[in-house]
């Protein structure tokens, strides 16, 4: 009998323990979801919860909370684990890494565009990179994946593709023609280049594309990435010049030209062939086409009295040359904020916003941003619209008020995105559709 009772004394014992760990544990989830329902509540509030890029869903039905997602997404606070699922906390801060869908062990996680409130216009694309139009393939921004590491995957991928679908006994100057040189446009040169494809590469601007116009010190990667003929590179954070750097020197040693300052006009089809004209006059025939070019095609505007003077410009370039003006810039986007950044330690800076908080930027440069304030180093004015822009000042509405502000002004910067070229498009006859809420990389 003192056995019994000592074994029931023990297993009684143990299952007493196991309740409180299991109690703790319960009340641990708990608390931790509690805190990423917090954080959702925090996140509408402060308009961070709608997406304004790629983003990811997760399949509740196939999630398994192993926080894998979590763990490899380099942003912070993007997913959170609530009631034992993964989910979309701050969805405007999701640049589209893309490392949540490739680490979640049993791909629950999709990769989406746009959502049933705001439509993103994109070009129809099959999952070879092929446009409606045979043989006019797209990768990179272009086609929804703007991030530096997906776009040089896609660009490469793209050509592992076309080397399929190309025909040696069709006649033409070139194999594949890439319009473009930013990371997709030179991932794809260099994996042509590796399947012995007869190439030809055209940039309107320099060699970067989109790349090149980032303010200098901007870090554009935050993870490793595989160029063709060269192999793993693993930055972890660098820098535009850094990566500019990079390609010269791949592009070099295999003796590739990228043909700069070459825009292309126009683009028709010619029986099995197309032929490319550039806005300078060359022509050239080829059997494929990669359009490798960015979503912005052209400057957004802000069509107000003045725009057209000389102290407007859309990008900075050597910011390290300006100092002592009273500058204005446009714009609650990364590419705003970087560059008033930039430009606070030798200027006056003054960021104009048409919203009432800066929800598309990354954690980093909000913490930044926020410390410049708190500091005095840059001025901001929220619900603000300019109305015109004059030789010394600008003009300006604030809030909810028509009063009308003026401010000395010296150099204005537009950063408020730019238009999909879709006259371009549509003159080769690729036909463009609006996403709202499409998984545009999702596990077969």
């Amino acid at each position: 009998m003192e056995v019994i009772i000592e074994q029931v004394a023990i297993y009684g014992g143990a299952i007493l323990i196991t309740l409180v760990i299991l109690l703790i544990y319960i009340k641990k989830q708990k608390r931790e979801s509690q805190e990423v329902s917090d954080k959702i509540a925090q996140a509408k509030e402060d308009g961070l919860y709608e997406p304004v890029s790629l983003y990811p869903r997760v399949d509740p039905n196939r999630c398994i909370k192993s926080g894998a997602c979590i763990e490899a997404c380099p942003e912070k606070d993007i997913l959170g684990i609530r009631n034992g699922k993964a989910t979309i906390i701050n969805a405007s801060r999701c640049i589209g890494h893309g490392a949540c869908f490739r680490a979640c062990p049993v791909e629950a996680i999709s990769l989406y565009i746009g959502t049933e409130k705001r439509g993103v216009d994109l070009p129809h694309v099959n999952p070879n990179f092929e446009t409606n139009v045979p043989g006019i393939f797209i990768a990179g921004e272009l086609g929804g994946m703007g991030l530096i590491k997906n776009a040089v995957t896609q660009g490469r991928e793209a050509v592992e593709n076309i080397v399929k679908t190309i025909k040696k006994e069709t006649q033409a100057d070139f194999d594949l023609i890439v319009v473009g040189s930013g990371p997709a446009g030179i991932s794809a040169t260099l994996a042509a280049k590796k399947f012995n494809l007869d190439v030809l590469t055209l940039e309107q601007d320099t060699l970067g594309g989109t790349v090149f116009t980032f303010p200098r010190a901007k870090i554009v990667m935050t993870s490793s990435m595989d160029l063709p003929l060269h192999g793993q590179v693993n930055f972890k954070e660098t820098s535009k010049s850094q990566l500019l750097e990079l390609w010269n020197t791949v592009l070099t040693k295999n003796n590739i030209v990228i043909r700069e300052n070459s825009k292309v006009e126009s683009v028709k089809r010619e029986g099995e062939i197309f032929r490319v004209e550039t806005l300078t006059g060359e022509s050239y025939t080829t059997k494929c086409i990669l359009l490798a070019i960015g979503r912005r095609g052209t400057p957004r505007k802000l069509n107000v009295p003045g725009e057209n003077s000389e102290k407007v410009a859309y990008r900075l370039l050597e910011p390290e040359q300006i100092s002592g003006k009273n500058i204005v810039i446009v714009g609650g986007g990364d590419s705003a904020i970087e560059s008033a950044l930039l430009l606070v330690d030798q200027n006056k800076v003054t960021i104009s916003y048409r919203s009432n908080a800066f929800s598309r930027i990354k954690p980093k440069n909000a913490e930044r941003i926020n410390e410049a304030i708190k500091n005095g180093l840059v001025d901001v004015k929220l619900s603000s619209n300019i109305v015109s822009i004059e030789q010394d000042t600008i003009t300006y509405t604030e809030g909810e008020s028509k009063e009308l502000f003026k401010m000395d002004n010296d150099l204005v910067y537009i950063f408020a995105g730019g238009e999909l070229p879709t006259q371009f498009l549509k003159k080769m006859g690729i036909e463009i559709s609006t996403k709202y809420g499409e998984a545009i990389l999702k596990h077969r």
